[in-house]
């Protein structure tokens, strides 16, 4: 048996993303900047995309920018909201748990000048809101918190956060990495007060290399890639038609069934949960089950370490992560886990479990059962 738990780095294409990727490839493969017929029709897969994310989304068409994925849509929404905006003031804030692709931006523009500020989270790894009321000013221009942590599944209270925002700093862009949230949860920003939102194709089984930007028509942001002025000017260079189109098939499939497919995937970590419980000094960590992603559950296998236990599953067929893929082949401790007060030993010996609708209890059974064999075996090499 093959266990693939680790959808939160990437996700297996759904069919009919498939499908549509190979069409506009091989039959529909105009340049959407043409004018000709080829043209006018590979445009209207873009205009379809852009129709269905707008609708899940409740925002206009108009909104939504295509890029390459998350971490280019992060990084136009930070640098972009701030480069835009500077005029207005000089303070950025975000959290200390951010993937890299926004705690990455935020350094570049502490660099430029920026002041940034970093807001601490709580052992669970929800951002604290009194300190974020605390440190908003008139001069704050732009805010990044995360919808869901991606190594712990933590949920962000952001409609608390966007009200904040918008009665402390009046001129500041509220931004949301929904990378790991889109699809899992019915985000309505114009309620929840979000003026950029970021998402990525390929964790929602979508293509990789696509994803978009949720800019409010209000929001100022500066385009980064200059050139041919394709999508109004704010994202230079020829679409990705075939991506484009996998993505807003893999945005209407995601939000199909969601809530059925969202209530599988809680039994399915409490299923796994349960029987982790069993076993000697395996930690649960971050929020309860039922407050946090459904679709994310980090533990700590207390004695092995992470790389160790990774390798020792991956001989079993079981596949997991030690942590964000986008920044799991280096050896610093994850800034999250250490902002929640985690102890060094038990960062390193964390995994993060990521689960999709096409993962069944058979599975899980396979992994307690593969674990039960293996932890005793690993913490017993590991003392020698």
């Amino acid at each position: 048996m093959e266990v693939y738990f680790d959808n939160s780095a990437t996700t297996r294409c759904y069919d009919s993303v498939k499908d549509i990727v190979v069409k506009t490839m091989i039959e529909d493969f105009g340049n959407p900047s043409a004018m000709h017929r080829k043209g006018v029709e590979a445009e209207r897969y873009m205009k379809e995309s852009a129709k269905t994310i707008a609708g899940i989304l409740k925002v206009q068409e108009k909104e939504i920018l295509f890029t390459s994925g998350g971490t280019e849509s992060n990084n136009l929404a930070l640098i972009g909201g701030a480069l835009a905006n500077k005029r207005s003031g000089n303070h950025i804030v975000t959290t200390a748990v951010e993937h890299a692709a926004v705690s990455q931006p935020a350094a570049f523009l502490q660099e430029q000048g920026f002041e940034v500020t970093y807001l601490p989270v709580d052992k669970e790894g929800r951002v604290k809101t009194d300190v974020l009321e605390s440190v908003l000013r008139p001069d704050t221009i732009l805010v990044s918190v995360m919808y869901v942590n991606n190594e712990t599944g933590a949920v962000m209270p952001i409609e608390k956060i966007g009200k904040l925002v918008h009665e402390k700093s009046p001129k500041a862009l509220f931004h949301v990495d929904a990378i790991q949230a889109f699809g899992k949860y019915r985000i309505l920003p114009r309620k929840e007060g979000i003026d950029l939102l970021s998402v990525g194709g390929h964790k929602i089984h979508g293509p990789k290399g696509v994803g978009f930007l949720y800019i409010s028509e209000k929001a100022k942001v500066q385009p980064l890639m200059l050139g041919g002025g394709q999508q109004n000017g704010m994202r230079s260079g020829t679409d990705n038609v075939p991506g484009i189109a996998g993505l807003g098939v893999a945005a209407r499939e995601s939000y199909q069934d969601l809530e059925e497919k969202n209530e599988h995937l809680y039994r399915l970590k409490e299923h796994i949960a349960a029987g982790l419980s069993e076993m000697e000094n395996i930690r649960i960590n971050g929020m309860p089950l039922r407050d946090a992603a459904p679709h994310i559950l980090s533990i700590s296998v207390m004695g092995v370490r992470s790389e160790v236990l990774l390798h020792a599953l991956e001989d079993r067929n079981i596949y997991i992560s030690a942590g964000s893929a986008c920044s799991s082949h280096k050896r610093k401790p994850s800034a999250a886990l250490t902002a929640m007060g985690m102890p060094k030993d038990q960062i390193e010996s964390t995994v993060r479990l990521s689960f999709s609708e096409e993962n069944t209890v058979e599975e899980a059974d396979y992994f307690l059962q593969t674990m039960k064999e293996i932890v005793p075996m690993l913490r017993r090499y590991s003392r020698r």
